[in-house]
């Protein structure tokens, strides 16, 4: 049986914010998935706030991403 790799929420900001973390994770081969709230909210006719999107990537990734995302933090918070 495959071991399940769940998806990990490693940051929620603005869209500009989670681009460029997720563009630095891309460098190292870090695959990341955004979810839009504001986006999907819009397209539902409900609305949403767009400070908040947030970035996923898969829990095998997290050590090896981890450094990056502790740097992007401090630089951009």
């Amino acid at each position: 049986m495959k071991e399940r790799n769940e998806l990990v929420r490693i940051f929620t900001g603005s869209e500009v914010l989670v681009l460029m973390l997720k563009g630095a994770l891309e460098e190292i081969e870090v695959g990341a998935l955004i979810q839009n709230g504001f986006q999907s909210g819009m397209a539902a006719g409900i609305g949403g706030f767009p400070e908040y999107v947030d970035l996923y990537i898969q829990q095998s990734d997290l050590v090896r991403a981890q450094p990056l995302i502790n740097e992007f933090n401090q630089t951009n918070n």
